[in-house]
């Protein structure tokens, strides 16, 4: 069974706020159960930043793939930006 860190979790929590995806889209893209989003939602909710007190400890292999994902992501999200900022320029230039 895999351990997430408080960090993980928040973040995780926040895509699903903040990127308008639906928790199981993002459950989908972090490699996790769409349950277990939907708790950590949940707990975010009701107890806000107090929310996952334990510090979790992932193995190295598996941090180091929760960190390789995140950075992947991170890259789509600039990627689909400097797309659409492309288009825009081309368009403009006629």
């Amino acid at each position: 069974m895999r351990t997430f860190d408080k960090e993980y979790k928040m973040m995780a929590v926040n895509r699903v706020k903040e990127s308008g995806k639906s928790a199981a889209e993002v459950a989908r893209e972090l490699d996790i159960s769409p349950n277990t989003l939907h708790g950590w939602i949940n707990k975010f909710g009701k107890h806000g930043d107090k929310a996952f007190p334990g510090s979790g400890h992932l193995h190295e292999a598996d941090d180091e793939l929760r960190k390789l994902r995140k950075e992947i992501m991170d890259l789509k999200e600039e990627n689909a930006i400097l797309k659409k900022a492309a288009a825009y320029f081309a368009k403009n230039q006629k």
